[in-house]
């Protein structure tokens, strides 16, 4: 497994969790809509990397290789897996960026489905099973 796409993985499994983590924090506020401005990033621009990240990461895992051949056998049956559930978690995500107003109701909902609960479960699994 080449050192680049373990190290791609890790980053897109970085924003995964990342933007997960502003989102809980933003479900938190009580908010009825979205700030006009303020520091940093907004919600729609976290939203938008959870997108972009789920999408790209089924062909990122696809390109890794372990050494190990039942570990390399194993990964690519649970890479079939993953694939569902981010297709299942990016339609979910997408509904949430088309809303007009990204609400904490609506963000604590996304949170809170399963289809993007159980990405973060394998992506656990995938990320701690793999050499580094």
């Amino acid at each position: 497994m080449s050192a680049g796409a373990r190290e791609e993985l890790s980053r897109m499994i970085d924003t995964i969790e990342r933007s997960y983590e502003f989102m809980l924090a933003y479900a938190a506020q009580g908010r009825d809509s979205e700030p006009s401005s303020g520091d940093g990033p907004g919600i729609r621009t976290f939203v938008t990397e959870l997108v972009e990240a789920i999408a790209c990461l089924p062909e990122q895992l696809e390109s890794i290789e372990p050494a190990e051949t039942e570990l390399k056998k194993r990964v690519g049956d649970f890479g079939e897996t993953i694939a569902q559930d981010c297709e299942k978690a990016n339609r979910a995500a997408r509904v949430v960026l088309a809303s007009p107003v990204i609400s904490s109701q609506l963000i604590d909902n996304l949170n809170a489905s399963v289809h993007l609960r159980t990405l973060l479960t394998d992506l656990f699994i995938i990320d701690e099973a793999l050499p580094r």
